[in-house]
């Protein structure tokens, strides 16, 4: 298990990610184009489940659009800070952009925006004599937001019924648990913010393309901040990776 490599301001993170583990994802064997399996359930390719704003806008937010992305029916799409009581997190992340969002076992995570499910791992293989990038998570999910952004969260002690792919979900939505399953070793939640990509499978990006902890801050401050511009201009620089662009 690899430990927490970041050191965070303020001696309270300091402390708390001392102890919390978040590997970094080590590289696939293949760097086929292929797509690689996913150990969670997923949404089906050209699935009809996905809301009209989620199909419609993944391929704006690739190119960079605005933030003016909307929801079913024409409305704004939202975004939420995705945990329910007190947490923490770091402005920095070992080896590539992400968030730990510490916090304490057994908290209600939520879904950071509007959108629809597209992973579910509900059963943590996760093996540090293996160290499988796809496994490092333990339980997770993937949400497609309406503004075509890939939220993933992962760690959960347990994942909420009904949080499924191809579930429609709210910002501020219930969908899990505070937990330290896979490569942890203290509760938190990993924050990725990426293009959709594959949108199922590729570890690689689904665990964090940009920063996401000045989105953080708006959305723990009650305010609108979409990570849309800049997750669609990562993606006009690098693409789709069928790698890890940075090594654990």
């Amino acid at each position: 298990m690899f430990a927490l490599r970041t050191r965070l301001a303020g001696v309270a993170v300091l402390v708390a990610l001392g102890a919390a583990g978040c590997g970094g994802d080590s590289a696939p064997t293949s760097t086929s184009t292929t797509k690689a399996p996913s150990p969670g359930r997923q949404v089906a390719e050209g699935a009809s489940g996905l809301p009209p704003s989620a199909a419609g806008s993944a391929s704006a937010g690739a190119g960079g659009a605005d933030n003016g992305a909307a929801a079913p029916g024409g409305q704004a799409v939202k975004h939420a800070f995705p945990l329910q009581g007190k947490a923490s997190y770091s402005r920095t992340h070992h080896d590539y952009p992400a968030s730990d969002i510490i916090a304490a076992c057994g908290l209600t995570a939520v879904s950071p925006v509007d959108g629809t499910v597209l992973e579910v791992t509900r059963t943590d293989t996760w093996k540090a004599k293996v160290n499988d990038g796809a496994t490092r998570g333990g339980l997770s999910v993937s949400i497609l937001g309406g503004d075509g952004v890939r939220y993933y969260m992962s760690h959960f002690s347990t994942i909420d019924a009904g949080i499924e792919a191809g579930t429609v979900v709210r910002a501020g939505q219930p969908v899990a648990k505070v937990g330290e399953t896979g490569d942890a070793s203290a509760c938190h939640i990993h924050f990725g913010l990426s293009p959709v990509c594959q949108k199922t499978g590729d570890w690689w990006t689904r665990r964090g393309a940009i920063w996401p902890w000045s989105y953080l801050d708006a959305w723990k401050a009650g305010k609108e901040k979409s990570p849309v511009a800049e997750v669609g201009k990562w993606q006009q620089e690098h693409g789709c990776p069928t790698k890890p662009l940075t090594n654990p």
